[in-house]
């Protein structure tokens, strides 16, 4: 049976990747109402590394590899790739995003992180030439970036949060930066070492250093009075959208590639949508909602291009020895 096929198809990993991640906003900002925002990324990553790390001594026996991957040394720089990466796609991006639900409503940052983050991505591989432009991609992209302007006026200008609501949203903003830039760097990361072993090394370095900045806030924290439903809360995030979502992105993502992988973002708006109205009672005022509309859509043609992405091709038998950034 071909790869794609089934469950195992890297749109069907995504796929629940996108949800686990979109329930994961109004998830975190129920967390972050009754903790510090460090304390509540901590807790988040911190579980995450620690079920990464049972799932690496239950199922970490590493695959068949190239055997130029399969030195030593080959193993000992993509554990080091894998760390830096999750300084960048664990620490940095979570340290904005739990700094920014302490300001601003959940339902902002759904908008701001998956939707921007591909923007991003996408600009970047123009500007670098590793795709090409062309005048309908271009107009998304300037599309996309007058409905973020009138997205952030529209913040700053609300009743509900006024500048606080803003500062979140720039926040939110920087945490797609990070994002983008994780994506960017994801084939790299898993040339010569499985995905889980990746993944598990990225959180693990991401938590480590989540957890320094959340060391001053750790005294303050009544851990005694702390309700069931949060740990729950604590215990969904940390397997679900932590490490379960984080593992199967990196699959997709070395299968099909960072620009298609963003393409699947546009999911992660629409569950967060319903999920911190339905649970959080959250909602957007009149400017921001057509900001967001239309950064929806200048997102969707400067990715998409009116394109579905291809299904990815078959391994054959000269191909199924390569690294995922060689196919």
């Amino acid at each position: 049976m071909p790869e794609d096929k089934g469950w195992k198809s890297p749109y069907v990993l995504l796929t629940v990747t996108m949800l686990l991640w979109g329930s994961a906003f109004s998830s975190s900002k129920s967390v972050v109402a009754q903790l510090p925002h460090t304390v509540a990324a901590l807790l988040r990553f911190g579980g995450g590394a620690v079920a990464l790390l049972a799932a690496v001594a239950v199922f970490g026996k590493p695959a068949a590899a190239p055997a130029a991957a399969a030195t030593p040394a080959a193993a000992r720089g993509g554990g080091r790739r894998a760390a830096l990466a999750g300084v960048l796609g664990v620490f940095a991006y979570n340290g904005f995003f739990f700094w920014g639900l302490s300001l601003a409503p959940s339902l902002d940052a759904g908008i701001v992180i998956p939707v921007l983050s591909p923007v991003l991505t996408s600009a970047f591989l123009l500007v670098t030439g590793r795709e090409r432009a062309s005048g309908g991609r271009l107009a998304g992209l300037a599309l996309g970036l007058a409905g973020a302007v009138v997205f952030f006026f529209g913040a700053g200008g609300s009743a509900h949060g006024g500048t606080t609501r803003l500062s979140g949203d720039l926040l939110y903003l920087l945490s797609a930066v990070c994002w983008a830039a994780y994506t960017l760097i994801g084939p790299r990361v898993l040339a010569g070492i499985d995905p889980l072993r990746a993944t598990t090394y990225a959180t693990c370095a991401g938590a480590v250093l989540l957890g320094a900045l959340a060391a001053p806030d750790l005294g303050e924290v009544r851990w005694d009075g702390l309700p069931a439903g949060l740990w729950l809360n604590v215990v969904f995030l940390a397997i679900g959208p932590a490490a379960v979502a984080n593992l199967l992105y990196y699959r997709g993502v070395g299968a099909v590639g960072p620009a298609s992988a963003s393409l699947m973002m546009f999911m992660v708006p629409v569950v967060n949508t319903v999920c911190s109205m339905v649970f959080l009672g959250e909602s957007f005022g009149g400017l921001q909602a057509l900001g967001a509309l239309v950064l929806l859509s200048g997102a969707v043609l400067a990715v998409a291009r009116g394109r579905v992405p291809a299904r990815p091709r078959a391994r054959t038998a000269p191909t199924a020895g390569k690294k995922p950034s060689e196919l």
